[in-house]
């Protein structure tokens, strides 16, 4: 005789055998060896300059403070990342003494997020701005192993204990070869800040970011924590041109250039039949600029005619703004097993429309960096599509096929159950 307990046993069995078909978890014999985990640490600057309140109407520090829970809570697993000040111990006029006011406050390694947090509340503004020793304590502390390392900096000034120059600093770090990124975050839009703050950050190839809100603060900041734990490929300079004829060909990879206000510069990729092609673009405002602007992608044919594209506006103030596009190119139904297939020629156009106020220099034009990718095509089996994506109509079928032997299980449970009523 069915039970209601053996039924039900059953169509947990059932769904669960579905299940583990689903998302298999098992992992190969031979699986190459981990990596060792990427190393982050943050620099937060808590000089008596902190203290202002212009930030969202709270002081620099409380908005430093809340990102930086935000941005723990959102830490990768794989991460190790750790926490040094500096300015945030000595209150005196001492230059030498606030000069070397700079700690670690929670060491690099796998992150206990209580404990994090509690020793950021108990930071307040106090001392003096030396983020050149800040740096180089930041390195030692990231120092060994082969892992990715990066360093990101958020200050509201600039270093208070020349001459030791945080950017002769960040070049020094960067002649080590020790691959450690410095990228940085200016809370006040201070023309002498970001020059110092973008030399720091272009001597080791990382970023500078101008944030005037608690939101931008912590999300460019987990932009760059989880950059830490996928890591870009390092950018080939491509020089793009005025048409896309006497364009360099370009494969997939990242690749930077500059663009003047309102330029096209264009650029060629080869997609062969089967590929799908996935391309971003970013452009940066590394100098004032007036708002309202936007940045163009396009996929073209060589003959003009216009693929797909992708475009992106804002009005204020913004360091970088970013689009990017696809263009699936379909297989060949036809085709001899000897036979190469030819590919098609798609031409990129990358414009802007940034513009300066006057007395800005328009030369040399803003950083792009493009990055562009060559996948398979989702239509194909190929380990680029996943669940939901390439194989959506599969996983579609499965869900409805689940559906339906659930809804039969319990159709049959269900007159199992009237059945006992009724003989009760």
């Amino acid at each position: 005789m069915i039970t209601r307990k053996r039924l039900a046993t059953g169509a947990c069995a059932l769904l669960a055998a579905l299940a583990a078909g689903l998302f298999p978890t098992g992992a190969a014999a031979d699986e190459p060896a981990a990596k060792e985990s990427p190393k982050v640490e943050l620099v937060l600057d808590v000089s008596g300059s902190m203290r202002a309140r212009d930030i969202d109407g709270q002081s620099r520090m409380a908005a430093a403070k809340q990102a930086f829970n935000e941005v723990l809570d959102a830490v990768p697993e794989e991460v190790q990342l750790g926490i040094r000040t500096l300015g945030a111990d000595y209150p005196g006029q001492d230059r030498q003494k606030g000069c070397k006011d700079t700690r670690q406050l929670y060491p690099v390694g796998p992150l206990d997020r209580t404990e994090a947090k509690t020793a950021v509340a108990t930071l307040a503004p106090t001392g003096w701005t030396p983020i050149g020793p800040a740096l180089l304590g930041a390195a030692e502390d990231l120092k060994g192993g082969d892992a990715t390392r990066r360093i990101v900096l958020i200050t509201d000034g600039e270093d208070t204990c020349a001459p030791l120059d945080p950017c002769e600093v960040a070049r020094d770090i960067a002649a080590r070869g020790i691959h450690l990124t410095i990228d940085t975050l200016g809370l006040v839009p201070n023309a002498k800040i970001r020059q110092q703050l973008t030399c720091i950050a272009e001597a080791t190839g990382g970023t500078y970011t101008s944030v005037r809100h608690t939101e931008e603060l912590s999300k460019r900041v987990r932009q760059l924590v989880d950059r830490a734990a996928d890591p870009v490929v390092t950018p080939v300079a491509a020089k793009g041109t005025d048409r896309c004829a006497d364009a360099p060909q370009l494969k997939t990879g990242l690749f930077t250039d500059r663009e003047t206000f309102g330029q096209h510069r264009w650029y060629r990729v080869d997609v062969l039949p089967g590929q799908e092609l996935r391309a971003s673009v970013s452009v940066s405002a590394d100098r004032a600029v007036n708002d309202d602007y936007g940045v163009l992608l396009r996929a073209v044919t060589v003959h003009g005619r216009e693929i797909v594209r992708g475009s992106e506006a804002g009005d204020g103030r913004t360091d970088v703004i970013s689009t990017g596009l696809r263009y699936p190119k379909p297989p060949l139904d036809d085709v001899d097993g000897d036979a190469k297939p030819a590919a098609e020629t798609v031409c990129l156009q990358v414009s802007n429309s940034f513009s300066a106020p006057p007395g800005v220099k328009t030369t040399p034009g803003m950083p792009i960096e493009l990055a562009v990718d060559l996948v398979d095509s989702p239509d194909e089996a190929s380990d680029v599509a996943a669940f939901g994506l390439g194989r959506g109509w599969w996983l579609l079928a499965v869900l409805v096929l689940a559906g339906f032997v659930g809804g039969l299980l319990w159709g049959w449970l269900s007159r199992w159950r009237v059945a006992v009523w009724r003989t009760n």
